[in-house]
Parts: structure tokens; C-alpha cells; sequence
């Protein structure tokens, strides 16, 4: 006997669709990691449960990474010319992650978190805290050039300034005629 033909609608029963969605949730998440592991090819596989919480895969780079890949593909800009994405839109923040951990955590369906759930949030906050940093450093390392920068030009400014001032001096010294007096020899009067 094989399996019944299961028709394509929506499950009516909330616990049986919960069950159902965590069952082939797993099940898409091995069959992405199969497809990258035998293929050698990136994936990324991003869902949102009815209840609006982020499920993510993504093979061995980062997701951030393949999206900015998408992004930048000719075929992906045909299909969206008026997408345009900033520089940090594709990453997941740290707020947003902790915000994915408290729903999963805090309800009465956190029995059905694995082991695997689990890890997958610790991988998503590991590269939050990566990601988190190398904005930091770029921008850290952005100010810095940019101090520098302003450093160069104030040093040629006072560089500059000085000149002026050596030669306003050596001018000063030919307008103007000076002489000393020493008050402290006294003339002597002849008597």
C-alpha cells in the first residue's frame, strides 16, 4: 500500500497545520542542504509561518551574501528595475533576531523546537554578531581615513599659515626702522 494522494488546500485544524508545516519545514531544509551538499550550489531559503516568524538556510556562505548575489544579477534586476536596496537592508539585526527567539521561545508550541532550530538561531546570531562588526570596523575604518584626511589638509593649513607669517615678518623688518636705547649707562656731563 502506498501513501495517499493528500490534496493541495489549506489544513482547517490550527494543531494538524502546525504539525504539518513543522514536519515539511524540516523536510525543505534537508532537501536545500541535499541540493547544496550534491550540487555544490549556494541556497538560500527564506519562510515566514502564518503566525509572521522568519525561518532561514542558507548553504555554505552567508545569506547576506547570496541576497547581495541576487541583488547584483542582471536576470533579478530585469525582473524588479525599481528595487533598490541599501547597504544594510539584507541584514538581519540583532533586535530582529532576539524578537525571532522570545516568539519561539515564549510560546506553548516551543516543544516543537529541535535541536537543529535551535542551533540555526545560534548560527543566525553568530553571523548577526559577524555582520554586526564588520559594519562597525568599515565604518570605524571609514572615520578614521576620513580624520586622516582632515588631518593632511589642516597640517598643509597651517603649513600655510606659517609661511605667511615668516614672510609678513621679514617684510615687517624692512618698513620698519628700530633702535635701541640702553637707559642704564648714564651720560656723564663734563663739569
Amino acid at each position: 500500500m502506498g501513501r495517499r494522494r493528500l490534496k493541495l488546500e489549506r489544513i482547517e485544524d490550527k494543531s494538524s497545520r502546525q504539525a504539518t508545516f513543522s514536519k515539511r519545514r524540516n523536510g525543505i531544509f534537508k532537501k536545500a542542504k541535499e541540493i547544496s551538499v550534491l550540487c555544490d550550489v549556494d541556497v538560500a531559503l527564506i519562510i515566514f509561518s502564518s503566525t509572521n516568524k522568519l525561518y532561514q538556510y542558507s548553504s555554505n556562505s552567508r545569506m547576506s551574501k547570496i541576497l547581495q548575489r541576487y541583488y547584483n544579477h542582471p536576470a533579478a534586476k530585469a525582473a524588479s528595475p525599481s528595487t533598490q536596496q541599501d547597504d544594510y537592508s539584507s541584514f538581519l539585526t540583532c533586535e530582529e533576531l532576539l524578537q525571532t527567539v522570545d516568539r519561539k521561545l515564549g510560546e506553548p508550541l516551543s516543544d516543537d523546537l529541535t535541536v537543529t532550530d535551535i542551533m540555526h538561531l545560534q548560527k543566525q546570531f553568530e553571523n548577526a554578531l559577524i555582520q554586526t562588526r564588520e559594519t562597525k570596523t568599515r565604518l570605524l575604518l571609514k572615520s578614521i581615513s576620513s580624520l586622516k584626511e582632515q588631518e593632511k589638509q589642516l597640517e598643509e593649513e597651517k603649513m600655510m599659515l606659517q609661511e605667511k607669517v615668516e614672510e609678513s615678518k621679514r617684510k615687517g623688518k624692512g618698513k620698519r626702522k628700530r633702535f635701541a636705547v640702553d637707559l642704564n649707562v648714564m651720560p656723564t656731563i663734563a663739569e
